[in-house]
């Protein structure tokens, strides 16, 4: 049984005062323990606000997750092992590495079949998201992350297009004396991983070196793996008063892909495969090398300037099981994409502090561009009767995506205990592309588009004393189409989906943060509440043949609320929660190609209402460590007219390490358990899939041990 939707009208008031009631109760803790003298907490610097500010006064729902608790008793390959308990973050682990990981904040992204959409993700400032809205999260090295900040509400719509939210990984800077880090894991299912760091400073040089290898035999048939990565940062002061950063990533990534089943075929067999992905041997070969260079110089004590540039090329072979007799008509693309791009770009940024009537002000003025062009070719995934092999030459576009983006942010102290945050972006995001496979059944399907939109964005924030923040924000936002969602019309037609439009946005949120200083309790908590209006939805329009065309939906809601806490708890506990309450609807219907209608009020495809999770650590003596996470997913809708939805889940994992130092030699062993109660439930929804195979099956019980060694030189 689901909970009742909460009715808009009656809702938000009553989510108001209870946020008003957590204030309340925070400034009545705050005053009872005013007699005893709080040891002070160390501040923290977020650099995801683009005036960098200690956490404490960032004017957004933001939540940072240090790089030493991603990599401790994990496996540092996927995301979702450390970042799932995020509030607003749904991440799950597809367990099909062809795919990517399904990943949304606060219902932006939710649709994504493949790849994020809706989301922005950067690494060490460079975007791992194009122009579009595309991202990709594979290629963050967690071996050498020094940590990782997801930046959800209406300051994200700062990023420009498609920042539903931003997810920013940042490297660690190598420093002090030489080290020398080695790894290695094993599990459930084949997995392995073999890791190998190198980081330190020399002649004024700062280094950190990473490479690693994970191969899987997969949960299901058709899952396997191989993943090789490599990352390396360089630091060096020219000057006094600048810095220079240079990053290398390479990443290469070889996954069969088992597709999806349906509900009946995974109460079945969890480990069911269609008989498609085998036939066609469905599989993903993907290989990326980008660089990039940032710059910064202090001009002054006023002035400093930053200036990013980056350049990469990313090649990908993907078969697909696109039936025989699907690919016959001549518009048909063929089952085999193969797509080459070169991308690059810049950001430059002007950051100024000085005064507005008496009180402190800080500006940023930039310019962020951004350019990818593309060679796609598609091929029959077919030759004669075999099955899984490029066959003739069906599609082939030279396409120019690219964005030149101009923005402002101000940041004003206007009088004691309040402060005003305002920014303004020029989004501006243009499509090419030339069709170069013309014949007299398939004519000239060349065409451009280019979406713009205004996206500002202001907040007002008072801190109720020295440790308690109110914050009240609002922005709006822009998500354009993909590429890959232009690529195909409705109902078999010719040509690129040009009339799709953008989805705009607007946000409200309300959020409160609160840093506790006892003796008994130590850390942070937060809650927000927030709300976004979505006009021209990008909905899918029809599933054919292996294809998915969208379409533009009318309205959609998304409102909910929001908590996290990070807490000491006396000096050998730590623990970690995090809950989320999500309403997405559509507020209007729509109708597919085919004639099937959605009623307004159906809750958004590949959203869950409700999300939490808990994490516990003990650690009874310095060497010794111990901890209990637990996470729950409510029901996921798995289609638009909420026909099917994935059943809700709680899982629980347990893990363990010791760490041992013998001089220079430091020796780490570790093991966990997960899904200790080996519940069979599903680890993702492919939204709105063509034959019914929505779900992608979480593995049973799962294990994992390994160790870890470094040298200090």
């Amino acid at each position: 049984m689901h909970p009742t939707r909460p009715c808009p009208s009656a809702g938000w008031p009553l989510r108001l005062s209870t946020l008003a009631g957590l204030v309340a109760l925070t400034q009545g803790a705050a005053a009872q323990s005013g007699a005893a003298a709080p040891q002070a907490l160390p501040d923290v610097t977020v650099r995801s606000t683009l005036v960098q500010s200690p956490l404490d006064y960032a004017p957004a729902a933001l939540t940072l997750v240090d790089g030493d608790k991603l990599r401790d008793r994990q496996w540092q390959v996927n995301l979702s092992e450390s970042l799932s308990g995020t509030a607003g973050l749904l991440l799950q682990n597809r367990q099909n590495y062809a795919q990517d990981q399904q990943l949304s904040i606060r219902g932006h992204g939710a649709r994504s079949s493949f790849g994020v959409r809706g989301v922005q993700v950067f690494v060490d400032g460079i975007p791992a998201t194009m122009p579009d809205g595309q991202g990709q999260a594979n290629s963050i090295d967690l071996q050498s992350v020094e940590r990782i900040e997801v930046l959800r509400g209406p300051y994200s719509t700062l990023y420009g297009n498609a920042s539903g939210g931003v997810i920013n990984a940042y490297t660690a800077r190598g420093e002090g004396s030489p080290r020398i880090d080695g790894s290695f894991a094993m599990g459930s299912n084949g997995q392995k991983r073999l890791g190998l760091k190198a980081q330190g400073e020399r002649q004024g040089v700062g280094y950190v070196v990473s490479a690693s290898r994970f191969l899987t035999d997969g949960y299901r048939p058709q899952s396997a793996a191989d993943k090789n990565l490599f990352n390396a940062r360089l630091d060096t002061d020219p000057g006094p008063d600048s810095h220079l950063m240079l990053v290398a990533n390479h990443v290469e990534v070889t996954a069969q892909d088992p597709g999806g089943a349906t509900p009946a075929e995974w109460a079945a067999d969890p480990r069911f495969v269609a008989k498609g992905p085998l036939d066609f041997n469905m599989r993903k070969s993907m290989r990326q090398t980008q660089v990039g260079l940032s710059y910064d110089h202090r001009v002054d004590a006023s002035n400093a300037l930053r200036l990013m540039v980056y350049a990469g090329q990313r090649h990908i072979t993907q078969y697909q099981s696109t039936p025989v007799a699907s690919q016959t008509p001549p518009t048909s693309a063929g089952g085999v994409i193969d797509m080459a791009r070169d991308y690059g770009g810049m950001d430059l940024r002007w950051a100024h502090d000085t005064q507005a009537l008496s009180r402190p002000l800080s500006l940023v003025l930039g310019l962020s561009a951004n350019v990818v062009k593309e060679d796609r070719q598609g091929y029959n995934n077919f030759l004669g009767s075999q099955r899984g092999v490029q066959g003739a030459l069906r599609r082939d576009e030279r396409n120019t995506l690219g964005n030149a983006d101009p923005y402002l942010q101000a940041s004003w102290a206007f009088a004691p205990q309040w402060k005003l945050d305002a920014g303004l972006r020029w989004s501006n995001v243009k499509v090419d592309s030339d069709d170069r496979y013309i014949t007299p059944t398939n004519g000239n399907d060349s065409g451009d588009t280019r979406f713009r939109r205004w996206l500002p964005m202001l907040s007002v924030q008072r801190a109720l004393d020295e440790r308690t923040h109110v914050y009240a924000s609002a922005g709006g936002g822009m998500e354009t189409p993909t590429f890959n969602e232009l690529s195909y019309r409705p109902g078999g037609l010719p040509g690129l989906n040009f009339g799709l439009q953008a989805a705009t946005s607007t946000s409200l949120e309300l959020g409160l943060r609160q840093r506790l200083a006892g003796e008994l309790l130590r850390g942070q908590w937060s809650a927000a509440l927030f709300h976004t209006d979505t006009d021209n939805e990008i909905v899918a329009a029809d599933n054919t043949g292996g294809r998915t065309t969208y379409r533009n939906a009318g309205r959609t809601r998304r409102q909910g609320v929001e908590l996290g806490a990070n807490l000491q708890l006396a000096r050998q506990w730590q623990l970690n929660a995090a809950l989320t309450v999500l309403d997405a609807t559509l507020r209007d219907g729509f109708c597919d190609s085919k004639g099937g209608c959605i009623a307004a009020g159906k809750r958004i495809a590949g959203t869950a209402r409700t999300q939490a999770a808990l994490g516990l650590d003990w650690r009874p003596h310095a060497d010794w460590r111990v901890g209990a996470d637990w996470r729950h997913v409510g029901a996921i809708a798995a289609n638009d007219s909420n026909s099917v939805e994935a059943p809700g889940y709680g899982v629980l994992g347990l893990s363990a390490g010791y760490t041992r130092q013998w001089g220079p030699w430091k020796l780490d062993v570790f093991a966990r358990i997960d899904n200790l109660a080996d519940k069979q439930y599903v680890g993702s929804v492919i939204v709105n899939e063509s034959n019914g195979r929505y779900y992608e099956a979480a593995p049973g019980r799962q294990w994992m041990a390994g160790l870890s060694a470094s040298y200090q030189f």
